[in-house]
């Protein structure tokens, strides 16, 4: 059995290059892991532990981060979930903690997800489509604002607490 997945959500990398980190730090700390796409997961029956995250747009998840919490919401109430979001852009976005959206919220309380963590995101100029984000590029809310630290230690202390609560 492949003991962690981490499953993630986004539209322009920044997301998935969070849990490719996440997933290192799993590794690191002797799990298996695989790393998929949202889109791309199944089903996390093989899985003895299961991270979700999703980029934030308009504070809401990426609807398919919400489909693999909705049609795989049983088989997650039978294992240690964690979830994370990444999206906060501008001055103090690494710090700031973001609740979860309604729909996503009530479907963390139905599998019973550990705490949510907000990571700040990234916001690339040159990636960006649309006239809203292009007005918000532009300003304060341009760069890179994830804290890779707080990341590594938050994936630390999910490995810490995969290894206790399941047997491997």
């Amino acid at each position: 059995m492949t003991a962690v997945l981490v499953a993630y959500a986004g539209r322009h990398g920044g997301t998935r290059q969070i849990a490719e980190v996440i997933a290192a730090e799993l590794g690191e700390s002797g799990l298996t892991v695989d790393v998929r796409d949202a889109t791309d997961v199944a089903g996390v029956g093989e899985y003895a532990a299961v991270v979700i995250g999703s980029a934030l747009y308009y504070h809401r998840w990426r609807p398919e981060a919400v489909r693999l919490l909705e049609r795989n919401a049983r088989a997650l109430a039978e294992r240690p979930v964690w979830l994370f979001h990444s999206g906060p852009c501008g001055p103090g976005a690494a710090t700031h903690q973001v609740s979860l959206p309604a729909n996503v919220a009530l479907l963390a309380a139905r599998i019973d997800a550990e705490r949510t963590a907000t990571f700040g995101g990234r916001l690339d100029p040159a990636t960006v489509r649309g006239l809203i984000p292009r007005l918000m590029a532009s300003g304060q809310r341009a760069g890179d604002f994830r804290d890779w630290d707080r990341i590594k230690a938050w994936a630390r202390d999910v490995g810490r607490r995969v290894r206790t609560r399941v047997t491997l």
